[in-house]
């Protein structure tokens, strides 16, 4: 988030409502923080590891980030507030390298900020779609970073990294947006900050239409901000039915990824997912 964001967290939270933050109360610094995570599902054919993580334009200690990144051993990755003002293209090359990954969309003037990474080798890239959003005047130009993607023997889906506004009217309509951004093909997957709670509108427009990924296969942690003392979840993965949700959660407690890293990295928790694909099958639709 940018320095906007602490209003934001707070305006997130008026939105989710009294109870929600009686909960947070209730439940105490221990609640927040997350049991050691099970291991998650291996690898094998059709499985997806995407994570989904706001990186703070690189502000924060970006070797911690780098480390944490690498310990989740993503086949892809979801970043939002990926570096956008100054040299973004280079900054994006320096994160890709450090991850042992490749800048496969997004990072440029039409995703204003999201970014697709992905392992060489993992997924194979099809078409890119990304989208430069309708913005409001006075608040930051947003997009999405969107691939249409293929693991070996899957059929086509499309994977979306979004970071949507802080303005509640802008952002039900930027939820809208993502409905629209999934018609590329039968399967999508949608990760990234949203800004908002469970509760909000878009978010239940988004829940009605496909699986939430951390509600659908509850692993690790439940809440993204803030790092120090997680209270809320506004960061998810979500898939359109026909991907089957096998894992998603904060990797709380998974080997080599330390608390530490996670608090100094950036102002965000990761979101870790494991999706399976179903088989390719003749004329599987896209628009790529």
């Amino acid at each position: 988030m940018s320095a906007a964001t602490t209003t934001a967290a707070a305006t997130t939270t008026a939105e989710a409502g009294p109870a929600a933050a009686t909960t947070t109360a209730e439940a105490g610094p221990a609640a927040a923080t997350a049991v050691r995570a099970e291991p998650l599902p291996p690898p094998g054919p059709g499985r997806l590891r995407l994570l989904s993580y706001n990186i703070r334009s690189l502000r924060d200690d970006r070797r911690a980030l780098a480390r944490v990144i690498r310990a989740c051993e993503p086949d892809l990755v979801c970043v939002q507030e990926s570096p956008r003002y100054w040299r973004p293209e280079g900054q994006a090359a320096w994160l890709a390298r450090s991850t042992g990954t490749a800048v496969l969309a997004g990072g440029g003037r039409t995703a204003a900020g999201p970014l697709l990474l992905g392992r060489p080798g993992a997924v194979e890239l099809l078409a890119v779609h990304d989208r430069l959003l309708p913005k409001t005047r006075g608040l930051h130009a947003r997009g999405f970073a969107s691939a249409l993607l293929r693991l070996p023997g899957t059929a086509p889906f499309t994977v979306t990294s979004c970071h949507l506004s802080l303005d509640q009217e802008e952002r039900y309509g930027q939820f809208e947006l993502l409905l629209d951004q999934l018609g590329i093909a039968e399967l999508g997957i949608v990760a990234g900050d949203f800004n908002e709670h469970p509760d909000g509108p878009g978010w239940r427009l988004l829940a009605s239409r496909l699986q939430d990924g951390h509600p659908t296969a509850p692993w690790g942690g439940e809440f993204t901000s803030v790092p120090e003392r997680p209270y809320q979840r506004i960061d998810a993965v979500f898939a359109t039915p026909g991907i089957t949700v096998l894992g998603c959660g904060v990797p709380h407690g998974l080997p080599e990824v330390t608390e530490a890293d996670l608090r100094a990295a950036t102002d965000h928790l990761p979101v870790l997912a494991v999706l399976e694909l179903p088989a390719g099958r003749p004329g599987s639709r896209t628009s790529g």
